[in-house]
């Protein structure tokens, strides 16, 4: 009797050290497929760089009777998404853009977004055009952020600066193994300008090839 109350006694303390045999097998694989995360989806983060940028027809009118003034403008970014994996490939789902100045937003969304959705293999760069047309009516701004933009734009070698926020909805893909993610894109651009003619508009255009932020 005595022995088999203390053989009794040494299983009771295993079970409670792992919980039974199942758990401790539920551990293992929760744990191996932690690992596989880290080898397989974690060093894969996607890179991206502004290979152009086209801004056309900037004004800002600001009203002496009001406190809210007004940005018009026509902007084209031509963004590359780059994927560096060699065994995971890349969907993107959605792409939503916004273009910022001195933190205030000029634009709630691209206009357009071409394409809006794909499909990246490994190794391999797509472009997308993002486009803010923002003609008359403009965006809406304080008169204080619109005397910063004309500043910028009427100084001697006037140069305007401007930053892009992508956020972005992938899957990565490799065999029965999916991920979703949801990066977040910085791009900041320096635009060059100068009168498009006897009015008050400004414009300009460079290629950059600027490597943006990408966060996840």
């Amino acid at each position: 009797m005595p022995s088999r109350q203390g053989s009794g006694s040494g299983s009771g303390g295993n079970q409670s050290c792992c919980g039974g045999e199942g758990f401790c097998g539920f551990l293992f694989t929760v744990g191996l497929l932690v690992l596989i995360y880290w080898a397989i989806f974690q060093p894969h983060h996607i890179r991206a760089t502004v290979d152009s940028t086209t801004l056309s027809n900037l004004t800002v009118s600001n009203s002496n009777a009001s406190s809210v003034a007004e940005v018009s403008y026509n902007l084209a970014v031509n963004l590359n998404l780059y994927n560096p994996s060699v065994r995971v490939s890349i969907y993107y789902d959605t792409i939503d853009a916004k273009l910022r100045f001195r933190d205030a937003v000029l634009g709630p969304a691209a206009n357009g977004t071409s394409p809006s959705e794909f499909y990246q293999r490994r190794k391999a760069s797509d472009g997308v055009k993002l486009e803010f047309d923002y003609g008359r009516p403009g965006v809406g701004v304080s008169v204080d952020v619109a005397g910063e933009l004309q500043k910028e734009m009427s100084s001697e070698a006037p140069v305007v600066r401007l930053e892009l926020d992508v956020d972005v909805r992938v899957r990565y893909v490799f065999r029965i193994f999916k991920l979703r993610q949801k990066p977040r894109i910085w791009c900041s651009l320096s635009i060059p300008v100068k009168a498009e003619g006897p009015g008050p508009a400004v414009g300009g255009a460079v290629a950059s090839d600027e490597r943006c932020r990408v966060k996840y």
